[in-house]
C-alpha cells in the first residue's frame, strides 16, 4: 500500500486535473484548386480539418498559411468548412501569414476570426486572374487545323488553339467581374470595421506587405505562430501540428515498373509548370 501511494505521489496528477490548453495547427500550404497531388483542395484537407476541431481542451485552431492562391471554388469550399466547424465547436480561428496570403490565399486567412503576419509577409491581391497560351499561329505554321464542334454557341470559351474571340474575352471578364464582387463581399463581411483603407485599394488586385497590409485592415497583427499563441495562452501551450493523410503508395512510387501514361506525366509537368508562374508573380 505504501508502494503504491508512493507510486501516485510521483505522478503529475495535477497535470491530468488540469492539462494544457491545446491549438491545433493546420498548415495550409501551396496552390489551391484539384489539380495536383499538392495541391490545397476540400477534398484533400476535409479530415484534417475535422481532426483540428476534435483536439481535446482546444483553445484555437491556427492557420499557417503560405499560398499564392488558385481555384475560387476550392478557396470558398476550404472556408466555408472552416467556419462551420469554428461555429459549430465554438472554437476561435487565428491565421498566421508566412510568405504570401494572396488572392486564394487571403481568402483562406478570412475564415480565421483575427490574422497575423510578419512585416514582410505579402498579402491581398483581391482580385481574380486567367491566364492561358494561344497557339494558333504556331499551328497555322506547322499546317494543323483546329476541328471544333459544339451545341450552342457560347459552349466554348476562348479556345487556345483558335485566334482569340473578341466575345469570349467579353464572357471571360464577366465571369471575372462577377466573382471579383463575391470576393469583395467577403472582406467586407469578415473584416467589417477593421479596414481602413478605400475600397479602390483594397480591391485594386494589389499585393501589400504586411506592415501596409496591418495600416488597411486587412490583418489585426504582426507577429509569428509560436509566439502570439504562447503570449495568449501561456509557455504551456500545446501545438498540435494536424497535417493530410498521405496518399497510398503506388507501384510507381515504389520504383517497381508502371506503363507510363503520357496523360498524367503531361498534365504533372503543367501543373509544376503553373505553379512555377504563380510564385513568380511574387518574386518567389
Amino acid at each position: 500500500m505504501a508502494l503504491v501511494q508512493e507510486l501516485l505521489g510521483k505522478l503529475p496528477i495535477e497535470r491530468f486535473r488540469n492539462p494544457p490548453p491545446q491549438v491545433a495547427v493546420l498548415r495550409l500550404d501551396g496552390l489551391i484548386g484539384m489539380r495536383g497531388p499538392r495541391n490545397l483542395s476540400l477534398r484533400r484537407f476535409a479530415a484534417a480539418i475535422e481532426r483540428a476541431f476534435s483536439l481535446p481542451h482546444l483553445k484555437a485552431v491556427a492557420l499557417a498559411i503560405n499560398s499564392p492562391g488558385g481555384a475560387p471554388a476550392q478557396s470558398s469550399l476550404l472556408f466555408r468548412r472552416i467556419r462551420q466547424l469554428a461555429t459549430e465547436k465554438d472554437v476561435p480561428v487565428i491565421a498566421f501569414t508566412e510568405d504570401v496570403a494572396a488572392s486564394g490565399g487571403y481568402w483562406l486567412a478570412l475564415a480565421a476570426d483575427e490574422i497575423f503576419a510578419e512585416e514582410t509577409s505579402l498579402l491581398g491581391s483581391i482580385g481574380v486572374i486567367s491566364a492561358s497560351f494561344g497557339f494558333a499561329e504556331a499551328m497555322r505554321r506547322l499546317g494543323i487545323q483546329r476541328r471544333l464542334y459544339t451545341a450552342g454557341e457560347n459552349k466554348s470559351l476562348l479556345d487556345p488553339f483558335l485566334t482569340e474571340d473578341p466575345n469570349g474575352v467579353e464572357r471571360l471578364t464577366a465571369l471575372q467581374r462577377d466573382m471579383h464582387e463575391t470576393f469583395k463581399d467577403m472582406v467586407r463581411a469578415r473584416r467589417g470595421a477593421r479596414l481602413s483603407g478605400d475600397e479602390a485599394t483594397l480591391f485594386s488586385g494589389e499585393v501589400f506587405t504586411g506592415r501596409r497590409a496591418l495600416a488597411l485592415g486587412l490583418i489585426d497583427g504582426i507577429g509569428d505562430l509560436r509566439g502570439t499563441l504562447r503570449e495568449r495562452y501561456g509557455e504551456t501551450v500545446r501545438l498540435r501540428a494536424i497535417e493530410p493523410e498521405r496518399r497510398r503508395f503506388s507501384l510507381w512510387r515504389l520504383g517497381l515498373p508502371r506503363r507510363p501514361d503520357i496523360g498524367d506525366i503531361a498534365s504533372e509537368l503543367l501543373s509544376r509548370l503553373e505553379e512555377r508562374l504563380i510564385w513568380a508573380r511574387f518574386g518567389l
